[in-house]
């Protein structure tokens, strides 16, 4: 999914959608951890649940009251190797 168009909403700090989603890396409450190429996107709120996901078309959404949306880039190269 490298080359995966992806996209982002949110709607009235209460709904997030995203497209291009690799997989659910962890979730509670409080975090969402989603893969995406090149990385991950964490979401922080309150009170937040996955209300819909497709593995098959890396479609995604979420709701509750969303404080914040932080992009992670992955480790690649040699960091990647030193943290081993």
């Amino acid at each position: 999914m490298d080359n995966v168009i992806h996209s982002l909403t949110i709607s009235e700090r209460k709904t997030l959608t995203a497209s291009g989603i690799e997989g659910v890396r962890d979730f509670s409450p409080s975090r969402i951890t989603l893969a995406c190429g090149g990385g991950r996107i964490i979401v922080g709120g309150a009170d937040m649940k996955i209300t819909a996901f497709s593995k098959q078309t890396g479609d995604f959404s979420a709701a509750g009251r969303i404080m914040s949306v932080k992009y992670v880039q992955a480790i690649g190269g040699i960091g990647r190797r030193l943290l081993k």
